[in-house]
């Protein structure tokens, strides 16, 4: 992998994204107006939890809800470049699948640090507390939660035909992970679900490190662990899947 091409690539990425005023909603507007929304109804809305509101226990819930939405971005994505000849075109040039498919992971977990960035500031001034010196580690799980989504969308981007398509598709691993880990109580019986899925290990670290638990937990640890080869594991699989089978 050629590291100078892969960040020239990386700069066309961010440039056509920022150009896009669909992925410019789901970067910037949607994190915002999600935040603003939940922020101005639940920010003085109490939990059990003393000094704790509802905001509060929302916030990791809306860091992984932007986070998974890259599956749809990612499979729209890659569904466009495909019927565009994009990814034809690229085999006749010296650049790499690899530093091709290595941009789109750099670029979509840099999206979602700068998401973050955004939800975080935005919180804090409708009056979110950080309670933990540890608040960078939630930096950590957003960014493999992110680089588990791109290989969702690299899988779901493999089986559509059109970009219509590769919303419906990524559907398959967007609802679920919405459902089950985002901002929506969960039971005993969706927990066991939900340990299927990447934005269980996220959220839930989160959430603990929000309300002050210290670093020492070792689920913290273990849960960063477990994401980390999930995450792994997922884009291996999301790029060898579409570079298989999703080219034609």
């Amino acid at each position: 992998m050629n590291l100078q091409r892969t960040m020239a690539l990386l700069k066309l990425e961010l440039k056509k994204l920022i150009r896009d005023p669909t992925y410019l909603f789901s970067l910037i507007l949607l994190p915002i107006i999600l935040t603003l929304t939940f922020g101005l109804a639940l920010s003085d809305t109490p939990t059990s939890t003393p000094g704790v509101s509802i905001f509060d226990f929302m916030i990791p819930g809306i860091y992984g809800f932007t986070c998974v939405y890259i599956v749809m971005t990612v499979a729209m994505a890659f569904t466009d470049y495909r019927k565009d000849g994009l990814l034809d075109r690229m085999n006749t040039t010296p650049t790499t699948s690899g530093e091709f498919m290595g941009s789109h992971v750099i670029a979509n977990i840099l999206i979602s640090l700068l998401q973050v960035a955004i939800i975080t500031v935005l919180a804090l001034i409708l009056g979110f507390r950080i309670r933990s010196s540890g608040f960078l580690l939630a930096f950590a799980f957003v960014g493999f939660l992110a680089l588990s989504s791109v290989g969702f969308g690299l899988i779901s981007a493999t089986f559509a035909k059109s970009s219509g398509a590769a919303v419906g598709v990524s559907m398959i691993f967007f609802m679920p992970q919405m459902l089950l880990g985002t901002w929506i109580p969960m039971s005993e019986a969706t927990q066991v679900i939900g340990i299927f899925f990447p934005i269980y290990y996220s959220t839930n670290s989160i959430q603990m490190i929000f309300n002050g638990v210290p670093l020492t937990e070792i689920t913290i640890w273990i849960n960063l662990g477990v994401l980390a080869v999930y995450s792994i594991v997922i884009v291996i699989i999301g790029t060898v899947v579409f570079n298989r089978f999703g080219k034609a």
